[in-house]
């Protein structure tokens, strides 16, 4: 007795009979043997906590970036630093909460059902319609619970900030409540971009990670009026707050690398790693070739 579609399977009741073709229960998913709804008992690979990973830093990176903007200072002090490590600890709990939130409850373990193919994040869109008549809906969360999940840390986020960052702001920068304002906005934004391409993002946030990081890194030289190589240098490695801004381009790019590829090849990626200074110091050498202020109109 097969079941029409890609993720449409038959629940075995307790008196051993079988159900209708439809939607698996959350947590299950069916086999491609007898059609039947199975608990989903695998783990997370690699490439999904690398992928779970992704979408926390972009919660953290965020948070610090507008922290930053917010302070306009190009120094670090206690208070920035304070709201920094704040931001870090809301997001820290909110992966502790969250994880203890998914089956099996209450431990630090994930139970999953594996990604096989992009379709599995849009089930939607593969509804089956036997001989064009009636539609069946078997629409279900094929990669239980790695969709599902992220909005779970999401909401934690957004609740554990405006619980928290308030206080942190009234007593050591009140005017930094703009980045608590700034969060109501992109974590929402986010969570919407995950519910609409989030099959897209789990493939292509390798190389989404390596494209930012070359941007942001060089965009952070590229506001600089004086581009000569020795201020670059100067700029660099003198100021901490600008050291702590190039080392986390660096890191994440590395970890971009390592997301692509997944350290199958644990000698020769690892080798790869220590390319991660190239875009900054290519940057730094050909900028004299790009500053503006050398181009003449003829």
């Amino acid at each position: 007795m097969t079941c029409p579609g890609w993720y449409c399977g038959r629940e075995l009741l307790l008196d051993g009979t079988l159900t209708a073709c439809g939607a698996c229960p959350r947590g299950f998913r069916r086999n491609d043997t007898n059609y039947i709804c199975e608990p989903c008992q695998d783990t997370p690979i690699f490439y999904d906590w690398l992928y779970l990973g992704f979408m926390v830093l972009l919660v953290l990176v965020l948070h610090w970036f507008f922290i930053d903007m917010v302070a306009m200072n190009r120094s670090f002090n206690k208070n920035i630093l304070i709201l920094h490590f704040t931001a870090f600890l809301e997001v820290l709990l909110s992966c502790i909460f969250t994880i203890l939130c998914v089956e099996p409850f209450g431990l630090f373990q994930i139970r999953s059902c594996n990604v096989r193919s992009l379709s599995d994040w849009y089930t939607l869109l593969y509804n089956p319609s036997p001989n064009y008549e009636k539609r069946v809906h078997c629409t279900q969360e094929a990669v239980y619970p790695l969709y599902s999940v992220v909005f779970v840390f999401y909401a934690f986020a957004l609740g554990i900030m405006l619980l928290v960052r308030p206080w942190i702001c009234k007593k050591f920068l009140p005017r930094n409540r703009m980045s608590i304002y700034a969060a109501m906005y992109f974590i929402p934004i986010l969570t919407l971009i995950h519910a609409l391409i989030g099959g897209l993002l789990y493939y292509s946030f390798p190389y989404l990670i390596v494209i930012l990081s070359v941007i942001s890194s060089a965009a952070h030289f590229a506001g600089k009026m004086n581009q000569s190589i020795s201020y670059l240098i100067i700029f660099t490695f003198i100021e901490p707050r600008n050291i702590v801004i190039l080392l986390g381009h660096w890191a994440l790019h590395a970890y971009g690398i390592v997301s692509i590829t997944q350290l199958t090849n644990p000698t020769f990626h690892a080798l790869l790693i220590f390319l991660v200074p190239l875009p900054a110091a290519f940057y730094i050498l050909t900028s004299r070739f790009t500053d503006p202020s050398k181009f003449h109109v003829m």
